[in-house]
């Protein structure tokens, strides 16, 4: 069965770092990318970064680049984003997902083409 798992969610003052991870267990392949997404209340979900399976390559989205570190130890190792200089506006719930890869490695935060997902974990951010 495949299932990933966030945790390290948490609240954060302003200015302050959180550490996220996602376990991945159970999926068909062990060529998968995985993504961060975010939804805050009311809003569309977001992209906030994926890595590749052997998290030898990094995406980010606007918003968090230069803040947020995606990485993962080794292949299908735990995947963790590493979250600094936190503001207000990135509270929200963050999910992991995972995609399989095809055979060149294309980064992608789309979120419809994710079709393993977490059930997330809220991030808040506020002094």
């Amino acid at each position: 069965q495949s299932q990933l798992v966030e945790s390290g969610g948490g609240l954060v003052q302003p200015g302050g770092s959180l550490r996220l991870s996602c376990v991945v267990s159970g999926l068909p392949s062990d060529y998968y990318t995985i993504a961060w997404f975010r939804q805050a209340p009311g809003k569309e979900r977001e992209a906030v970064s994926c890595i590749r399976h052997d998290g030898g390559s990094a995406t980010y989205a606007d918003s968090v680049r230069g803040r947020f570190t995606i990485s993962r130890d080794n292949a299908n190792g735990p995947v963790y984003l590493q979250m600094s200089s936190l503001k207000p506006e990135d509270t929200a719930i963050y999910y992991c997902a995972a995609k399989e890869e095809g055979t060149y490695y294309v980064p992608s935060l789309m979120a419809l083409e994710y079709r393993y997902w977490g059930l997330g974990t809220q991030v808040t951010v506020s002094s």
